[in-house]
């Protein structure tokens, strides 16, 4: 069995706006990684990731890469304890400035059973499945295809 553990992590540099949160969520999505993702009052973005350790580690390097928006990213990491009951990742609050989409949403995705790595073109499925479920008619008008 692989290695599991936990991290937290905060986000500094310019990711707000930017489509951050979602960018850790479909890393979640892809590798199959438990957690939240979550801005503070000072719109500081935190979350967590939970799993294989190595899976963590490929995420990570793809989230400090940050988003097409986002610029001068510094994440810093610290281990943290491991939540056993935890099989969802969730992204508290969500909203889109750039869709104009206001209401807050909390985005979950519930871990795959089989525990698999899935390809970006299926992770952009279950993103899309998500916003679709989670987001009122009025605001689902407001995505793009690309989304």
């Amino acid at each position: 069995m692989a290695k599991k553990e936990a991290v937290e992590a905060t986000v500094t540099g310019n990711d707000q706006r930017v489509g951050f949160r979602a960018l850790v969520m479909k890393q979640a999505i892809e590798y199959n990684l438990a957690g939240s993702a979550k801005n503070d009052e000072n719109e500081i973005v935190h979350f967590t990731l939970q799993g294989n350790k190595q899976r963590i580690d490929s995420a990570l390097a793809t989230i400090q890469e940050g988003t097409r928006r986002s610029s001068d990213i510094k994440i810093t990491t610290r281990i943290a304890a491991i939540d056993p009951t935890l099989n969802t990742f969730t992204i508290v609050d969500w909203t889109s400035s750039s869709r104009e989409i206001t209401t807050k949403y909390n985005l979950v995705f519930e871990l795959r059973a089989d525990d698999t790595v899935i390809s970006p073109t299926d992770t952009k499925a279950t993103w899309h499945q998500i916003l679709e479920k989670t987001l009122d008619a009025d605001d689902l008008k407001k995505l793009q295809p690309n989304d």
